[in-house]
């Protein structure tokens, strides 16, 4: 089968298992696809993980970007063969005891999940979660870094930067936050009724830093907020346009979050879900673990032109060696296992200085 030259779509489709069906070329190789995620079904192992990927890359002229929720702790899609990523809860401890130690682990982990992801083909990770810690929120819970903005941000840029020498890009989520909200997005239509000028204050903070340290992309929350507007982030064209484009200047990508979860479901069926993200402000749109909804959406985007490309093209992997040789990934493996042990191992002070010497590209 030859390739299909085409543009890449507004559309991110997900496949089916750890080989691409003939169901799963024909969404690829769609007009309205213009990237593909992968979930733990997809993965067996790091070998078939590297031959899943040529194959999807084999399916388009240009091949189409591959992209994984791959954060570290209990949202981690691959396992074994990659790093056992910490919950990122575990970075705020971290600073909350040693704020230098702390940036130079985030940083690690973001060198680790870059260079591992980048070896089996994968382009980028919808990773760091940017949402602030209050308790409450059970689907964020451990996967915030800490409940303080400026610690938040701290972290997270320097996760970016980890990313970033490792060639990859940077997604942050769930803007303009999920932290406050208490109901799961997946399977409700969560509420936020603080005031817009306590979220700004607080929960927009730390993508100020991240926008400064390279972020290269954006995914709202399923989250209404009624004291600024009626319509979930996602949708809002005041969140998406007035205060991410318009206050934070950013420039990059935005993401739809998965429009197949209850959050997303206020707008209707799937084609009228993308629809509403697209004409609020997002470049492109997910709808995933649903192949009969995608099929729709797919058809209905087929017209719709994808109005920022170069946006795309910015998400792709830099680079082509695998980085897991390279001094600095084990330079990285070294922080982390010290993160572990509470940097206790005497020989990491004289190998890595934590707070002087934080990996960079090899």
């Amino acid at each position: 089968m030859r390739k299909v030259r085409l543009p890449p779509g507004p559309a991110v489709v997900d496949v089916l298992g750890t080989v691409l069906t003939d169901e799963d070329r024909e969404r690829i190789r769609h007009p309205a696809a213009g990237a593909v995620i992968l979930f733990a079904r997809n993965y067996e192992s790091s070998e078939q993980l590297a031959l899943l990927c040529e194959d999807i890359e084999r399916q388009r002229d240009p091949a189409l970007p591959i992209c994984v929720d791959h954060e570290g702790g209990r949202v981690q899609r691959f396992r074994e063969g990659f790093t056992a990523v910490p919950a990122m809860r575990e970075l705020g401890r971290l600073w909350d005891r040693d704020r230098e130690q702390g940036r130079a682990a985030a940083r690690a982990v973001g060198y680790v999940i870059g260079a591992e992801l980048g070896a089996h083909g994968v382009d980028f990770s919808f990773t760091p979660v940017l949402d602030l810690d209050y308790g409450g929120s059970s689907v964020i819970g451990d996967r915030a870094l800490h409940f303080d903005p400026t610690a938040v941000g701290a972290l997270a840029s320097q996760l970016i930067l980890g990313l970033k020498e490792a060639g990859m890009a940077a997604v942050g989520k769930h803007f303009p936050g999920h932290g406050f909200a208490t109901a799961d997005s997946h399977v409700a239509a969560p509420k936020d009724e603080r005031r817009a000028s306590e979220i700004l204050r607080k929960d927009v903070l730390p993508y100020r830093s991240a926008i400064d340290a390279g972020l290269a992309a954006v995914m709202p929350a399923h989250v209404i907020f009624p004291q600024a507007d009626t319509e979930p982030a996602g949708y809002s064209k005041y969140w998406l346009q007035d205060v991410l484009r318009g206050k934070l200047g950013f420039q990059g990508l935005v993401f739809s979050d998965d429009l197949s979860m209850e959050g997303a479901c206020v707008a209707g069926g799937p084609p009228e879900r993308a629809r509403a993200a697209l004409a609020a402000g997002c470049d492109m749109v997910l709808l995933c673990n649903d192949p009969k909804g995608c099929d729709a959406l797919l058809e209905s985007l087929k017209e719709v032109p994808f109005r920022n490309p170069e946006r795309l093209e910015a998400m792709r992997k830099k680079g082509g060696r695998d980085l897991r040789k390279s001094v600095a990934y084990r330079e990285a493996q070294q922080l982390l296992s010290a993160m572990r042990t509470g940097f206790e191992k005497p020989e990491l002070g004289r190998s890595v200085p934590v707070s002087q010497n934080p990996p960079s590209a090899a």
